[in-house]
Order: structure tokens, then C-alpha cells, then sequence
């Protein structure tokens, strides 16, 4: 079963929520190759609430997952700390709502939870804690004292960063993981679909549930799946991610034109009001 341990339901943070858009990502996962994601948008976006009030409706509940056009979504979080760092959490949707709402007071810069306060908020829930990109320029995750790393249930080998420099991350993650004992995964940490597929992690038995998830994960029954041409992927992801934020900075409608039939105008979009 391919999985992708770190993904995203919108473009950015601060642009509004679209079911179109999250559509379009979730089909094109399952286009890429990819049987189940981690949902794990940015505790931080508007709509956090209304995204994931989405999956559970669209999709058919499943174990912990909910199965959309075959797709299966694992909830999850992405996380800031204090320290400076993502840290991800996955575990059941009213678990992952429920710390979300919890974290209300904490979601801007300056307010971040320390690691500490923010490991012991999880341990009042069954969620599985993991460190999100540990070597990315401006994260300290490697610098938090051993009490706190060991806490981690698993380290993420992250696509954005394998593209950048596969070597240096690799080293560095597996050597973190080794002195941690921790098992190592991956994710795309994509925002749009280009990115899917960057990086997968490949598991020997299907599953539905997180304790099946932590069961094949700490017996180390994957494998990890590097594209060939990752590099590019994660070029061309950025570079479109640019251009659709830029478009809607313009007043434009980043989702239509994103999402326009072939033979479609601009015009003809313009008439139909999808585009301003």
C-alpha cells in the first residue's frame, strides 16, 4: 500500500477553503499512484474546521480512514513550535478537531507552544507524533533535548528537502532516527498535485486503522519510494503554486483557471462569472 505521510487540502494557509480544489488534489493522489495520504493541513489555516468537516462527509468511514473515489485520508495536523519546527500528529478526526480547537490560543506566530507543553497536549490523545521535515533550513526539531526527541513516534524523510539535497537529507534523518530508534517515513508535503508521488512510502500490508498503522510502521514492513525525477517534480510544483497564488492576489480565481476544460477562454470563464 503506497501512503504519503505529509500532505495538504489547500494551496496556503490564508487563501479560502474549496471543495473544487481539494477534489482535484484528492483524484489526482490516487492518479499518482498513491493509495492512502495524511491529511496533515497546517493547525494554523482558515477553515481548518470546514476542510476536514468535508473529508468526513465525502468520504466513507472506514477504520480511521475515510475512503474517498478509493483514496483513503488519514487525519492528521502539522504544527509549529516555539522552538522553531513543524511537528506532526495523525490520529482520529475528533481527536485531531478536538486538539485543534485546544490550540486556538497558540496559532500565531509568537504564541507557539514549546515542544514540551505541546507533547503533552498529545498524550491526552490517541494520536501518533512525528518530526516534520527535521533538517529544513530554520527548524530546530534536531536541537530539542533527548527526553523530547524520544517522544517522537517517527521521523518524516520529506519530498521537498529530498529534492533539494537527497544526500544531506537522507544522512541526516536516518542518523537522527537511528540514535532515536525511531522509524523513518515519507511525505510529499505537497500543496497541489504536481508533488504527489515525489517521495511515497510503500507498505507490505493494507490497513485501516492507526494501530495498524504504528504496528507495520515500528516492524518496518515499507519501503521508501524516491521519483527518479523528484527534483523536478518539486520545481515544477513550486513554480505552479507561485503562479495560482499570484493569480489570486490578481483578484483572479485561481481554482477556475486551474481547473479549466480544454478549449475553455478565458472569456468564456469571465461570462460565466469563475473568473474576475
Amino acid at each position: 500500500m503506497y501512503m504519503d505521510f505529509h500532505t495538504h487540502g489547500k494551496l496556503a494557509k490564508y487563501l479560502p477553503f474549496s471543495t473544487e480544489y481539494t477534489d482535484w488534489l484528492l483524484g489526482e493522489a490516487k492518479g499518482a499512484g498513491l493509495d492512502a495520504i495524511c491529511l496533515t493541513e497546517h493547525f494554523n489555516t482558515q477553515q481548518f474546521e470546514t476542510l476536514y468537516g468535508y473529508i468526513a462527509k465525502r468520504g466513507d468511514k472506514q477504520g480511521d480512514c475515510f475512503v474517498i473515489d478509493g483514496l483513503k485520508v488519514f487525519p492528521g495536523m502539522e504544527t509549529d513550535i516555539a522552538e522553531g519546527g513543524h511537528v506532526l500528529s495523525i490520529g482520529p478526526m475528533e481527536a485531531i478537531l478536538e486538539l485543534n480547537a485546544r490550540l486556538a490560543p497558540h496559532k500565531k506566530k509568537g504564541n507557539f507552544l514549546p515542544a514540551k507543553e505541546l507533547f503533552a497536549l498529545f498524550d491526552e490523545y490517541p494520536v501518533l507524533v512525528g518530526a516534520g521535515h527535521p533538517y529544513r533550513e530554520e527548524g530546530h526539531i534536531p536541537e530539542l533535548p533527548d527526553h523530547l526527541l524520544s517522544r517522537f513516534d517517527f521521523l518524516d524523510l520529506n519530498g521537498k528537502d529530498i529534492a533539494l539535497d537527497r544526500r544531506m537529507t537522507e544522512e541526516k534523518t536516518y542518523a537522527l532516527a537511528e540514535k532515536l530508534g525511531k522509524p523513518v517515513v515519507s511525505g510529499s508535503d505537497t500543496h497541489q498535485a504536481v508533488q504527489y508521488g515525489v517521495i511515497r512510502t510503500n507498505f507490505a500490508n493494507d490497513f485501516d486503522t492507526f494501530a495498524q498503522l504504528k504496528d507495520e510502521m515500528d516492524a518496518g514492513r515499507f519501503e521508501i519510494v524516491v521519483h527518479p525525477e523528484a527534483a523536478f517534480k518539486v520545481k515544477t510544483a513550486t513554480l505552479l503554486k507561485r503562479a495560482l497564488k499570484e493569480i489570486h492576489a490578481l483578484g483572479g480565481d485561481y481554482v477556475s483557471v486551474l481547473l479549466r476544460k480544454e478549449g475553455e477562454s478565458a472569456a468564456v470563464l469571465a461570462a460565466k462569472g469563475k473568473i474576475a
